[in-house]
């Protein structure tokens, strides 16, 4: 059997590549692998696999730790140890060499320790889960002050409804897969350590149809959009996220994956925020600033309360309302009512006549 593929290449990074510099190249190759993207090209899907496999690994601290110590003792290198595990001892020129060695105590066994990172194991077949989906949702300024929900629509791979999943044709015989013998697994590696995905031959299914279905062309998935009302939290913020279990696309043969929705809060015409507090700004003549008067102003639940605006009062003077903000974490807080005075654009000659002999009289300059 050809040895295990080195991760680090796979995915084209360096050992010491941080978990940023994984996710990206990752998200890079999958893309430009994804089966969607490349129907007529039979080995992406292969590639995909691997790069999904590879990241699985070196995305995840403890996996990635138990990992590089087994690259670290040639678990993995071409003509690699035998099973057993591999001792290390001196080779002719001074460098190492590995004969059969049995890692025991807090390991377990090196083949032990492999199967925890990849679930591997003879006769096992464990579901496979598809990897979270990210997805971004804007939201209006109130629905993310007071919460409540919205709806989505999220492209998800979903059960062929023709086959059922099977991926064969109505009718169409189902036999054991000659390449996995049925368990819907192949093993890849070398010696004892052996790490298991699913076979390319039946697609995890571990029966190969005599027809293969028309629908999905024997996938046993086929592309959908999925509608879904997402649950909004009181006090959202922009790139807030929330996590839906089960909710994204369907690995092949497997278990739905998760559904990642991050926020991203529209602006309003009226309101603005900071922090819990509310914020806004209500126009008012010059009349009504100089001399007093009563406004109406609208709060986030739609109501209007009334705001006694004192003589004198000058532009950019605010007004607090008590406990008309948002609600987060137990606590409320306020609106904040900013005064905007308005003057008149044009003035009739009798206008201009009579504020100039105002001003006259009042001392101010013009």
């Amino acid at each position: 059997m050809a040895p295990q593929k080195d991760y680090y290449r796979v995915l084209g990074v360096a050992e010491s590549a941080t978990p940023d510099e994984i996710k990206k190249s990752y998200r890079r190759l999958a893309k430009r692998h994804h089966p969607d993207a490349n129907p007529n090209d039979k080995s992406a899907g292969e590639r995909f696999k691997e790069i999904s496999e590879a990241y699985a690994v070196l995305s995840d601290a403890d996996k990635r730790k138990q990992y590089d110590m087994l690259r670290k003792y040639g678990a993995f290198a071409p003509g690699g140890p035998s099973r057993g595990g591999p001792r290390p001892g001196p080779t002719p020129g001074g460098g190492q060499r590995f004969e059969e060695y049995d890692f025991g105590g807090g390991l377990g066994g090196l083949g032990d320790l492999f199967s925890s990172i990849f679930g591997g194991g003879e006769g096992r077949r464990e579901e496979e889960k598809a990897e979270a989906v990210e997805t971004v949702v804007a939201i209006p300024f109130r629905i993310a002050a007071l919460g409540g929900k919205v709806p989505i629509v999220v492209p998800v791979n979903e059960a062929c409804p023709t086959c059922g999943g099977s991926g064969a044709a109505p009718g169409a015989s189902l036999s054991v897969c000659s390449e996995c013998k049925g368990s819907g697994q192949v093993s890849f590696g070398y010696g004892g350590f052996a790490v298991k995905r699913p076979c390319p031959s039946c697609r995890g299914k571990g029966r190969i149809p005599s027809q293969r279905c028309g629908t999905c062309q024997g996938a046993g998935d086929v592309r959908t959009e999925r509608r879904i009302m997402v649950e909004v939290p009181p006090g959202t913020d922009d790139g807030t996220k929330v996590r839906l279990k089960e909710q994204g696309t369907r690995a092949k043969g497997g278990k739905a994956g998760d559904l990642l929705v991050s926020f991203q809060v529209e602006s309003d015409r009226f309101f603005s925020r900071d922090g819990v507090d509310v914020l806004c700004t209500v126009p008012v003549n010059m009349v009504q600033a100089s001399l007093g008067t009563k406004i109406k102003v609208r709060t986030l639940d739609g109501k209007h309360v009334v705001l006694r605006i004192p003589p004198g009062t000058q532009p950019g003077r605010k007004f607090r309302i008590k406990g008309q903000g948002i609600e987060k974490h137990g606590t409320r807080g306020d609106q904040l009512v900013e005064i905007e005075v308005q003057v008149p654009a044009h003035l009739s000659p009798e206008q201009e006549s009579r504020l100039r002999a105002f001003a006259d009289e009042a001392g101010l300059k013009y």
